[in-house]
């Protein structure tokens, strides 16, 4: 069981660290495999499920994940060495801001865009920079389903601003700008955002019904009632895109 460092069970139900369904996650596994990566980089890359996903069907790559939370890399590093992929994996805690990683046959940024640049531009370039030149990136990004109103804004997260995201056009185009192609465009339906919030608050919520009057109770309630009222607000405003780009061979 996952324990945050107050003995409050957390996240213990998640599986991906974001809105991505088990079926999902098996087709973009599928058209990712098939351009057979030799090496995979993963930004970001939390517990690095979908990476080691990759590496079980391409018994040839090699893989590296990125990530500052030590405790998601321990985590990565356990269900690697519990499924044999210890030899072919390894997980790093540092920043991925100007990284000397790479380039790599694949790369996965899935939620992690802001590691590369305070720009989407910006990281979009190091993505570029960071593939071969036959390979693949998957980008997921978030974007505006549509402009959220001033009033839903003060309501997500602190200084949230209409800038914060793009619309699904505009992403795309920034990619093709940066110097890929988008093999595939698909976006996470409500039902794996309504599983992936659920999912990201459930132990705490359990553990707060059970321990209400705990020293601890207060502060976690405020925390957890105002992370909840946050993403019902982006419920159906904020999406997430999966991009499989492919990169653009220099002339």
């Amino acid at each position: 069981m996952t324990t945050s460092d107050t003995g409050i069970p957390h996240r213990t139900r998640l599986t991906f660290h974001g809105p991505l369904s088990e079926a999902r996650a098996g087709r973009l596994v599928a058209r990712l495999a098939r351009n057979t990566p030799r090496t995979v980089l993963d930004i970001g890359c939390g517990r690095g499920e979908l990476m080691l996903r990759v590496l079980e069907a391409t018994p040839e790559a090699t893989g590296l994940g990125v990530d500052l939370d030590a405790e998601d890399l321990a985590r990565g590093r356990e269900n690697a060495a519990s499924r044999g992929l210890t030899e072919r994996v390894r997980f790093l805690q540092e920043c991925a801001t100007g990284t000397l990683h790479g380039p790599a046959d694949l790369v996965l940024c899935v939620g992690a865009s802001q590691a590369l640049g305070d720009r989407l531009p910006e990281a979009l370039a190091e993505l570029r920079r960071l593939v071969t030149d036959r390979g693949r990136v998957l980008l997921g990004e978030g974007f505006w389903q549509r402009t959220p109103t001033e009033a839903e804004l003060s309501r997500m997260w602190p200084d949230a601003a209409v800038t914060d995201h793009h619309g699904l056009a505009t992403l795309t185009d920034l990619a093709i700008a940066a110097g890929f192609r988008p093999e595939w465009t698909e976006t996470a339906s409500l039902d794996e955002w309504e599983a992936f919030e659920s999912a990201y608050q459930a132990d705490v919520e359990v553990w707060l019904a059970e321990h209400p009057d705990h020293p601890l109770a207060a502060g976690t309630r405020e925390r957890v009632d105002r992370h909840r009222a946050a993403w019902l607000t982006y419920r159906g405003v904020l999406g997430l895109a999966y991009l499989t780009l492919v990169p653009v061979r220099a002339r």
